[in-house]
């Protein structure tokens, strides 16, 4: 590998004309930054952060971040396993007192972790994603989904889609049950303890749970496009009818690219946890997919996705967010130290984004 320095100016050029194109075409809006060793190799904000006045989003601009808090969930997991309060093995059921609900018993907190305890999810995320959605949300108020035990009424007393164990499955719900376990355990609302024993470890002193009615500052707006027959945006419009009003344990936290740098720092120079629970947190426990696109090898981990390159090296790690009108990635590169942060604030703007980010960062780099 050549010195990592080299055609860095290149490089950056070509993130900026791609970045400037996807905002030109509507395709993105948000913010981006690419850090190595806490020296920033990339930033910039495209878009609007409120459509109606047009007022432009900046770097320092906070964005709802849908799964991606799922990191944030099992790091305070751990810290309860670490602090002898729980144990991986522990039957959710038993902690919870499910009993008399659909939640298999020999589900343990490991399976909720792992997203192998084969439970229904409160929301199913594969077939016709926004009808299924629509239909939920014609059935099911959103608007009232506060707290995490109100999520409980969508899947607890349905019966589970594989046998605990069997596969890795993605699922919101077993993060919910976990949100329930801290509360349980710490006595403590699970946003109130994210923020002072998560946040507050790694200064993340611009993050938060900010619901969608509430009025704070320096929070993006999110958007979702109105397409015309042929696919073309022609509208948008606001997402606060359909997404959870606020954050749960499965998702919805408020961030800054540069506090999310903040945490992976923290998570990765063992301020968040042991040695021995931090090498946990960054090692892969199950496939993720039976597949390889792109020719990557996919597992997942606690509340963490990895992928393999073909010599069987960790090439990346983190997690993505999807909601309406919220796409975020966050991703560490293992072998270069480079932590990528894509925020955005409209629906399905991140994904492609990331992975021409993830293209030009193996380019640069071999």
């Amino acid at each position: 590998m050549r010195d990592f320095d080299v055609d860095l100016g290149r490089f950056q050029n070509r993130l900026a004309d791609l970045l400037g194109e996807r905002s030109a075409a509507d395709a993105f809006s948000g913010t981006v930054l690419l850090e190595r060793d806490a020296v920033p190799l990339f930033e910039g904000a495209y878009g609007y952060a409120n459509r109606s006045w047009r007022v432009e989003n900046r770097v320092g601009t906070r964005f709802r971040i849908a799964s991606v808090s799922k990191m944030f969930t099992a790091v305070a997991v751990l810290q309860l396993v670490e602090a002898g309060d729980l144990s991986l093995d522990a039957s959710v059921v038993s902690v919870l007192g499910l009993e008399d609900t659909a939640i298999p018993a020999e589900a343990t907190v490991y399976h909720m972790l792992t997203m192998t305890s084969g439970i229904a999810d409160w929301f199913e995320e594969s077939g016709n994603w926004e009808e299924d959605w629509a239909q939920l949300c014609r059935e099911h108020p959103i608007y009232l989904f506060r707290e995490n035990e109100d999520y409980l009424p969508l899947f607890v007393d349905e019966p589970p889609l594989h046998p605990v164990g069997e596969r890795f499955h993605y699922n919101g719900a077993g993060y919910i049950l976990l949100g329930l376990l801290i509360e349980r355990l710490t006595h403590m609302q699970y946003t109130e303890y994210v923020q002072r024993n998560v946040f507050h470890r790694a200064g993340m002193t611009r993050s938060g749970f900010v619901a969608l009615d509430d009025v704070d500052p320096e929070v993006a707006e999110g958007y979702i496009p109105i397409t015309d027959v042929d696919d073309q945006i022609v509208d948008w419009r606001k997402n606060i009818y359909s997404t959870t009003p606020e954050a749960a344990a499965d998702g919805g936290a408020t961030s800054t690219a540069g506090d999310l740098v903040r945490f992976l720092e923290a998570l990765r120079g063992g301020r968040l946890l042991s040695p021995r629970m931090t090498d946990a947190m960054l090692t892969p426990h199950v496939p993720q997919r039976e597949d390889q696109p792109r020719g990557y090898v996919w597992e997942y981990g606690y509340g963490n996705s990895f992928i393999r390159d073909q010599h069987g090296r960790i090439l990346r790690w983190g997690h993505t967010g999807e909601e309406d009108g919220v796409s975020c990635r966050l991703y560490h590169y293992s072998g270069i130290d480079v932590d990528v942060v894509v925020l955005g604030n409209q629906s399905w703007c991140a994904g492609s984004l990331a992975w021409e980010i993830h293209d030009l960062i193996q380019e640069w780099k071999s």
